[in-house]
């Protein structure tokens, strides 16, 4: 498209006088936004004038034509805001594939420069705010996401999750009345810092997975107690049966493996456990013992904290087999009274079993013609034990309840904590945080070393959880921003600098 200005004069952009003096004319080439897929560049002849005014520091200038041109730009202001909005969408490459399938060929590092000069956004008054991490490059670098949880969008990021970048915000923004965090430390302490008029919320969802974690470690040490409970036989014993040692017993579940044998795992962990326990006894430090032994670290460490080595075991007695499954209807056809490998495996086989004759003849080898075996119960996983005591009971199956009321009734420490967790989840439910301490206290009357913990923590952060617990305040809505941080991180092919990144998440909507 040709075109040209026809103004009789225009004004000088410096002292705004008036001048229709010419002293030259040149052609400006502006793209403009494209028409059904093809590229509109419009070639615009203009003058430039001499500037009347004596006193003006400027000799000449060139005329500007309001919403169409403005100082050394190549683009028109409708294209320049299509091409900002595609990078702030799509930032680099992607953005450059969009924009030619839209007939608008553009340079990768012309949107970069677009996004960088992009205006920053006023914050503005804020009351409550919402603070969290996400990864830059995880497990290297991280940075700090803001929220204004009133008006539901992110305000700022800052470089790091350290207390100092926190507070150094929060001395510039007095008005902020409510903090929700999760319970990271170094955020505790910049929000005491920079805004110590502020009330810290404790974030809800964190707490309670705080006590899923003391939960899990809880089952693990007891649970001996839930495997005791699933070894009892279905059906009862007969009252004849022999009991002089030469009827089979039912293969064991978990800490044998299928020749009768102790499992190597379950030996070498116990051996292991023996040893960092008698070193850490003797003044061992956890680096000394790693060379001593020739393991890394966090397994050193993971054997060091452990309470007992139920603890341990958990993981390894409950390894699953593509035979689990199957058990039951193998014990049931071998006290029918076939005791033909080669036939059992043909049965389970039309049952959907796709292992070998040989793992039916290993798990058959410890069983014996004189009488049958009882078929054992295969005890939950941990996880599920967890979930079972996590979950509202009344959003619990009939049979997961009665499952969990067994264990219950076989371990009065699981018993405990199941009580605790449910009365944790009242005080969530109801906001009744004030009785945050008496709930705390009673976790402390029975010997539940991982609770123990967690009420220690607790207790250094009291005030925060007891707000977190008694307001409707949480990090919900910081959690989605990280969320849809995850997202343009993934979608921004090519350069992803701090900045770039800081601009797509405060002005992409």
């Amino acid at each position: 498209m040709h075109a040209r200005v026809r103004a009789a004069d225009a004004p000088c952009p410096h002292c705004r006088s008036p001048s229709g003096r010419v002293h030259g004319r040149y052609l400006r080439r502006l793209s403009d936004a494209a028409i059904s897929g093809t590229r509109v560049v419009i070639e615009l002849l203009i003058r430039r004038f001499r500037c009347l005014n004596a006193a003006c520091a400027a000799v000449t200038f060139a005329e500007q034509v309001t919403g169409l041109t403005s100082p050394h730009a190549r683009y028109t202001p409708l294209m320049r805001g299509t091409l900002t909005s595609i990078a702030l969408a799509l930032a680099g490459r992607a953005g450059v594939r969009l924009a030619g399938a839209l007939g608008v060929p553009v340079a990768k590092d012309t949107l970069l420069r677009l996004l960088r000069a992009f205006p920053e956004e006023t914050v503005g008054q804020v009351r409550v705010l919402g603070v969290d991490d996400f990864a830059l490059r995880k497990g290297d670098s991280y940075a700090t996401i803001l929220v204004d949880l009133e008006r539901r969008r992110a305000i700022d990021v800052l470089p790091g999750r350290e207390a100092e970048p926190l507070a150094a915000w929060l001395r510039d923004h007095l008005e902020v009345e409510v903090i929700c965090r999760d319970r990271a430390g170094s955020y505790a302490e910049g929000a005491r810092t920079g805004a110590p008029q502020a009330v810290q919320v404790a974030d809800a969802w964190h707490l309670w997975k705080n006590l899923g974690e003391a939960v899990e470690k809880t089952v693990g040490a007891h649970f001996g107690c839930v495997r005791a409970v699933f070894e009892k036989p279905l059906a009862p014993e007969p009252a004849d049966a022999p009991t002089d040692g030469e009827g089979p017993v039912a293969a064991p579940v978990g800490t044998l493996d299928v020749c009768g044998r102790e499992r190597r795992l379950m030996v070498r962990t116990r051996e292991r456990f023996t040893l960092v326990q008698d070193l850490l006894g003797q003044g061992a430090s956890l680096e000394s013992i790693c060379h001593r032994l020739q393991l890394d670290r966090s397994t050193v460490r993971r054997f060091a904290r452990a309470t007992s080595i139920d603890e341990l075991l958990v993981k390894a007695v409950n390894r699953s087999t593509i035979l689990d499954e199957y058990r039951p209807y193998l014990h049931q056809r071998w006290n029918e009274g076939c005791h033909d490998t080669a036939q059992l495996h043909r049965d389970i086989g039309a049952l959907g079993f796709t292992g070998s004759v040989q793992a039916v003849r290993r798990y058959l080898r410890t069983f014996t013609s004189s009488a049958p075996a009882p078929a054992p119960r295969p005890a939950p996983r941990p996880r599920r034990v967890v979930r079972w005591i996590m979950t509202n009971p009344g959003n619990l199956t009939d049979e997961d309840a009665l499952t969990l009321k067994e264990i219950r009734a076989g371990c009065p420490e699981l018993d405990a904590v199941t009580d605790h967790v449910r009365g944790f989840a009242e005080m969530m439910r109801d906001l009744r945080g004030v009785h945050l301490p008496q709930w705390m206290e009673r976790v402390e009357q029975d010997p539940l070393p991982a609770m123990h913990s967690l009420v220690n923590g607790l207790r250094r952060d009291q005030d925060a959880v007891i707000a977190g617990l008694s307001t409707p305040w949480s990090s919900g809505q910081v959690e989605g921003q990280n969320t849809r941080v995850k997202f343009i991180k993934r979608a921004g092919y090519g350069r992803a600098n701090f900045d770039l990144l800081r601009k797509r998440i405060l002005h992409r909507t």
